[in-house]
């Protein structure tokens, strides 16, 4: 009874605030990769792990599974929080809940980033996507599109190497943000967060990692190894994007997903 009374009033509630109508309405698209034995994590870090515990009848005969698992904070679909390259910055637990909700746009670099694998997204990449779009809006989360999804799993083809260790760093040759358009995001469109579909905020070759720096020192996190940016438009959708609460963290796996408005679905099928 206690239970009725309780979702009568969230009902009510949510009725007569009109939140139900607030909240995005159409087609979710997934943009977060699952995490298992193929997930892509720097060279220098080890991967994820799942380890089954028990899985199985129980003598008591009902059904039981429990897993372990350890992973780096960074890999797969995951946060960079701003304490990851700024020492004040915000660790995962302490990014607000509102920047990671937002409306989202999707800058596509395809055509140039396939032709570079060095490429680095410029302000005139957003002064373009402005000229067909309108200016991008205070708060929007920003993605690039490089089209390096299409290559997730493959290290090689991903990354540019498949080699691990120290040395295998140098070899990386991937898309990134350069580091004055990640200033320019911040100061002149006040942006909430950004986000691509490559390993790193910085291209493959940065040695300095100019990127992170320039977003983190100002508490804005990147969103990295995201899937299927291919299936948004270029603008019209929501983005909501959750990480795991490490307190303390620098980072974390992160469950992003956009809402499509309802009248452009037809035209991202």
């Amino acid at each position: 009874m206690k239970k009725l009374y309780l979702l009568l009033c969230i009902s009510i509630f949510f009725i007569s605030t009109g939140a139900w109508a607030q909240f995005p309405k159409g087609r979710i698209v997934d943009l977060t990769y699952s995490f298992d034995q193929q997930t892509i994590y720097w060279p220098t870090e080890s991967g994820f792990v799942l380890e089954k515990e028990t899985e199985g009848m129980t003598e008591k005969g009902y059904f039981y599974a429990a897993n372990f698992f350890k992973a780096p904070e960074h890999g797969g679909t995951h946060i960079d929080a701003p304490h990851h390259f700024a020492k004040n910055g915000r660790t995962v637990d302490e990014i607000p809940l509102e920047q990671l909700m937002a409306e989202g746009i999707v800058v596509d670099v395809s055509n140039k980033a396939l032709q570079d694998r060095d490429y680095q997204v410029t302000v005139d990449d957003f002064l373009d996507w402005e000229k067909k779009n309108g200016k991008i809006p205070e708060g929007t989360i920003v993605f690039l599109r490089t089209g390096f999804g299409k290559y997730w799993p493959d290290r090689l083809s991903y990354m540019g190497t498949d080699e691990r260790g120290k040395d295998a760093v140098g070899e990386l040759h991937f898309p990134g943000l350069h580091p004055q358009a990640a200033i320019w995001l911040v100061d002149s469109r006040k942006i909430k967060a950004v986000g691509l579909d490559t390993p790193s905020i910085d291209y493959g070759q940065s040695t300095h990692f100019g990127s992170h720096v320039n977003l983190f020192s100002r508490n804005v996190p990147a969103l990295e190894n995201l899937a299927n940016l291919g299936e948004l438009p270029e603008k019209g959708f929501s983005v909501i994007a959750l990480p795991m609460k490490i307190k303390g963290g620098s980072g974390g796996p992160t469950r992003v997903v956009a809402v499509i408005d309802r009248s452009l679905q037809d035209l991202t099928k």
